[in-house]
C-alpha cells in the first residue's frame, strides 16, 4: 500500500473506536506527536494514549478536506469531531504522517489550536 492510500484508511478506522486496529498501522518506535503537548513515543504509550483518547471522547471521526503526498510524506488538512464533556467539538487540524517502506507510521505530527478544547473548561 502506499503511504496516501495507508494515511486514507488510518483516518477511515478512527470511527471504529479500535484502539488495537488503530496502533497496528504504527512502527514499534513511531512517535505521535499533538503538537500543543509532548510527544508520545513508541506503540504501546501511542496505545494507551488513543484508548484513553477514544474512551474519553465516545469516539471520533476524521473529516478529510484535502490531502497531499510526496514520497514518504504524507499530509492531510481535517476537521476531527468527537465529543467532550458531553459537547461536540470541532477540531481544525493539519497532519503530517512519515510512511516507512514497510507502510508502518514512523511518525505522526498534529498541528491545532488548543482553544476548542480548553474552552470546555470555562
Amino acid at each position: 500500500m502506499n503511504p496516501e492510500s495507508v494515511v486514507t484508511e488510518f483516518c477511515a478506522l478512527w470511527a471504529q473506536g479500535d484502539p488495537d486496529a488503530i496502533v497496528e498501522f504504527f512502527a514499534e518506535d513511531a512517535v505521535y506527536h499533538n503538537i500543543p503537548m509532548e510527544p508520545v513515543v513508541g506503540k504501546p504509550a501511542i496505545k494507551d494514549f488513543i484508548t484513553s483518547f477514544i474512551g474519553s471522547s465516545g469516539g471520533i471521526a476524521f473529516n478529510v478536506h484535502h490531502q497531499v503526498a510526496n514520497g514518504s510524506i504524507v499530509m492531510n488538512e481535517r476537521t476531527d469531531v468527537f465529543a467532550m464533556n458531553g459537547k461536540q467539538i470541532d477540531l481544525p487540524v493539519v497532519g503530517v504522517f512519515e510512511i516507512a517502506s514497510d507502510g508502518k507510521i514512523v511518525a505522526w505530527r498534529d498541528y491545532f489550536d488548543m482553544a476548542p478544547l480548553t474552552a470546555l473548561g470555562s
